[in-house]
C-alpha cells in the first residue's frame, strides 16, 4: 500500500482497514527497502498498535518515522504466520529485525552407498536419498572432530574414490590405524562391511549395541586362535567404553539442544550445544545482528525461529529465558517434526548444569568478541587521526594483484568496516588483455571493474581506498576514479619500503601525496597490515585456483581430438593430471571414450 507523498502515509488509516485475521506484515521505507517483518494472530490489532498513542522506546519510534508502506499476507494459524514470518526476515534481512546471519548451509556426515568400501566424509548442501547421512552438526569441526574419533574407533576409510581405485599400497591412514586399508585387500568385504555398519549404529546412537557385537567377534576371533585380531577388538571395546564414559545422558531423552543467550552493550551471543544420541556433538556461538532495544527473551525467541527455520529440531530444547510465543513454537515445531518437541526454559538436575555451563561459554564469547571489536574501532580512530580525516572511516576496501610472471593475473577487492572483514563484500577479478606485467594496468582494470559497477547499480562507497602499491598504482586509482567523478574519495598506497619489513612500510596519502610512517607500534599500522595482507591472501587464493586449472586443462587440450568430456573423464578417472601421466598406454584406453589410438596420443603427449 504504497504513498506518492510522504504526507499521504496515514499508518492508523492502512491498519484499520487490516482484516484481523492471523498473518506477516511487511513495513517498507520510502524508497521500498524493507524495515521490518512481524507475524499477529490479529493484523489489524498489531499494526494498529504502531500508531497508537503508547508511549514506545526509541528503537520503535525511529522505524515508525521512516514507515511509507505497509503489505500484509494473510494465513491459516498463527503458526503458519510464524514460518512465513521467518522465510521473509531470512530472504528480506529487514533493517530492523533481529537477524541470524549464517548463510551456509549446515554440515552432516555422509556415509557412501555407491562403492563396494565405502567411505565416510564431510558433507554440506543438497543431500542425495540414496546416502546414509547423520547430523546435522553444529559446526564444522565438530563433524570433523566425529569423523576422527569414527575413524579411531571403526577404521573406515575417509579418501576420494579416485585415490582409492589407483592405490597399490596401503597409505598413511593404514600405518596409524585409522583404516583398514580396503583398498589393497587387507581386510575382506564382509569384515569392512562390518566396520560399516557399527560405525552407522554408533552415529544413530546405538552404542551398546556396538559393544555388543563387537564383544561378540572378538570372542570368535579368540576361539579361532586369531589373536591379533581378537586384541584389535579389545582396544576397540576399552575405546569406545572410555568415550562414553565421558558423555552426557539426560533420562531417556538422548536428543537435545542447550540454547544460552548473553546480551551486553547492544550485541548479542547464543551458544548452541548439541547432544544426539545421548553424545555432545559440539557447541557453537552465534551472533544475531540488530539486537540493540531487544531484550533477551525477544531475541532468544527470533533466533530460535530462524535457526530451525532449515534445521529439524531434536525432541527437546533447553533455553536460557522464557519465551512470549513458547508454547507456540513447541506447536510449529512438532508439526514439522511429526513427533512431540519440548522447548523448557527452566531446568533441573544434569540440564541444569549443562544450560549453566553453555551460558558461561555464551558470556566468554560475547566478552571476547567486544573486545575484539572495541579494539578494531580504535586502530580505525588511530586510522582516522595519522591520516588526518574528518571522521573514522565506516568502511575501508582494499585491492591487491596476484600473478606468477605476469600470466593468470588476479586482483582482489576486500572490505572491512568497524566489526572486521565483510566477507560478503569481497570481489575477486580475473584479468585479461593486459600485458604481462603490467602492474598498473591491471590495478586500473581492477578498479575501473570495481567502480564501474558500484557507479551503475548505486552501490555502497567506501570511506578509504587502500592500494597495496607506490605511486604508480596510486596514480592509476586516481585517474580510475576522476573518470567515475569520484575524486573526494581519500586513497592511501601501502609500499614496502626499504627494509621490505612488516610495520616499516612507507604510506603515501593522494591528493595531496604526502609520505607518512606510522611504524610497527601503531594501531593504525597493525589494521592496515591486517587488511593488506588479507587482500594478498585473497587474491593469491583466486591465482593460484587459476592457475592449477590452466595447468590441468593445458596438456590435454592440446591434444587433437580431446574435448571437455573426454578431459573430465580422463581427470575423473585417474584423479588428476598426475594420475593421468602416470598410466600407460592400457589403462588410458579403458576409460570410457578413448581409443586405443587416443591413447597412444595421449601417452607420447604427456610423455
Amino acid at each position: 500500500m504504497p504513498a506518492d507523498k510522504e504526507q499521504e502515509f496515514d499508518g492508523r488509516a492502512i491498519a484499520a482497514r487490516l482484516p484481523t485475521r492471523p498473518g506477516v506484515y511487511l513495513m517498507r521505507d520510502k524508497s521500498g527497502t524493507p524495515l521490518y517483518v512481524g507475524k499477529a494472530r490479529n493484523l489489524r490489532k498489531r499494526v494498529s498498535s504502531y500508531f497508537d498513542a503508547r508511549p514506545k522506546i526509541e528503537r520503535i519510534m525511529r522505524m515508525i518515522a521512516r514507515i511509507r508502506q505497509i503489505e500484509v499476507s494473510l494465513t491459516r494459524t498463527e503458526g503458519e504466520a510464524l514460518l512465513l514470518e521467518n522465510e521473509w526476515i531470512k530472504s528480506l534481512k529487514p533493517r530492523y529485525n533481529v537477524l541470524l546471519r549464517d548463510d551456509k548451509s549446515y554440515p552432516w556426515i555422509v556415509i557412501t552407498s555407491n562403492h563396494d568400501a565405502p567411505r565416510i566424509a564431510f558433507h554440506r548442501g543438497a543431500r542425495d536419498k540414496s546416502m546414509d547421512y547423520f547430523g546435522p552438526y553444529p559446526s564444522a569441526s565438530s563433524v570433523r572432530e566425529s569423523i576422527n574419533l569414527i575413524q579411531k574407533l571403526f577404521r573406515i576409510r575417509n579418501c576420494e574414490d579416485s585415490y582409492f581405485a589407483h592405490r597399490t599400497r596401503p597409505c598413511l591412514q593404514y600405518q596409524i590405524r585409522r583404516c583398514t586399508a580396503p583398498c589393497v585387500g587387507l581386510v575382506s568385504r564382509e569384515n569392512y562391511n562390518d566396520q560399516v555398519k557399527d560405525a552407522k549404529l554408533f552415529l544413530q546412537g546405538k552404542n551398546q549395541k556396538v559393544l555388543t557385537r563387537m564383544i561378540s567377534r572378538m570372542e570368535q576371533a579368540a576361539a579361532a586362535l586369531e589373536f591379533e585380531t581378537a586384541a584389535m577388538f579389545r582396544d576397540q571395546i576399552s575405546l569406545l567404553k572410555q568415550m562414553q564414559a565421558r558423555q552426557f545422558v539426560s533420562g531417556k531423552q538422548a536428543d537435545i539442544d542447550f540454547l544460552a543467550l548473553a546480551l551486553e552493550q547492544g550485541q548479542a551471543c547464543v551458544q548452541v550445544v548439541s547432544i544426539r544420541g545421548g553424545r555432545n556433538l559440539g557447541q557453537r556461538s552465534y551472533f544475531p545482528a540488530q539486537v540493540e532495544g531487544y531484550s533477551g527473551a525477544e531475541v532468544l525467541e527470533a533466533f530460535t525461529g530462524q535457526y530451525y527455520r532449515e534445521r529439524l529440531p531434536p525432541g527437546a530444547m533447553v533455553i536460557s529465558h522464557e519465551l512470549e510465543n513458547q508454547q507456540l513454537l513447541s506447536s510449529v515445531f512438532s508439526d514439522r517434526a511429526g513427533r512431540r518437541i519440548s522447548i523448557q526454559a527452566h531446568p533441573r538436575g544434569e540440564r541444569r548444569k549443562m544450560l549453566e555451563s553453555a551460558a558461561r561459554n555464551s558470556k566468554q564469547a560475547l566478552k571476547m568478541r567486544l573486545a575484539g571489536k572495541a579494539n578494531i574501532a580504535a586502530q580505525f580512530d588511530a586510522l582516522q587521526s595519522i591520516l588526518q580525516l574528518e571522521e573514522s572511516p565506516a568502511s575501508v576496501e582494499c585491492f591487491d594483484i596476484s600473478h606468477t610472471s605476469g600470466n593468470q593475473a588476479v586482483g582482489s577487492c576486500v572490505v572491512f568496516d568497524q566489526n572486521g572483514p565483510d566477507k560478503s563484500r569481497y570481489r575477486r577479478y580475473n584479468l585479461r588483455g593486459i600485458t604481462p606485467g603490467d602492474d598498473y594496468a591491471a590495478m586500473r582494470q581492477v578498479l575501473t571493474r570495481r567502480y564501474g559497477r558500484i557507479q551503475a547499480e548505486e552501490g555502497v562507497l567506501p570511506d578509504l581506498l587502500l592500494i597495496d602499491g607506490g605511486k604508480g598504482q596510486l596514480r592509476q586509482a586516481e585517474e580510475v576514479l576522476a573518470e567515475f567523478g569520484l575524486n573526494g574519495l581519500p586513497m592511501l598506497g601501502i609500499a614496502k619500503g626499504r627494509s621490505r619489513r612488516a610495520g616499516h612500510e612507507e604510506w603515501i596519502m593522494a591528493s595531496p601525496y604526502r609520505s607518512l610512517h606510522p611504524g610497527p607500534e601503531s594501531p593504525a599500522s597493525h589494521l592496515v597490515q591486517q587488511i593488506r595482507d588479507e587482500a594478498h591472501r585473497f587474491a593469491i587464493t583466486g591465482h593460484r585456483g587459476r592457475r592449477q586449472k590452466a595447468a590441468t586443462k593445458s596438456t590435454l587440450e592440446k591434444i587433437p581430438g580431446i574435448g571437455p568430456r573426454r578431459r573430465r573423464a580422463l581427470l575423473n578417472h585417474f584423479g588428476g593430471l598426475q594420475g593421468v601421466s602416470k598410466a600407460g598406454i592400457e589403462e588410458i584406453s579403458s576409460v570410457p571414450g578413448i581409443s586405443r589410438l587416443l591413447a597412444e596420443e595421449i601417452f607420447r603427449a604427456l610423455h
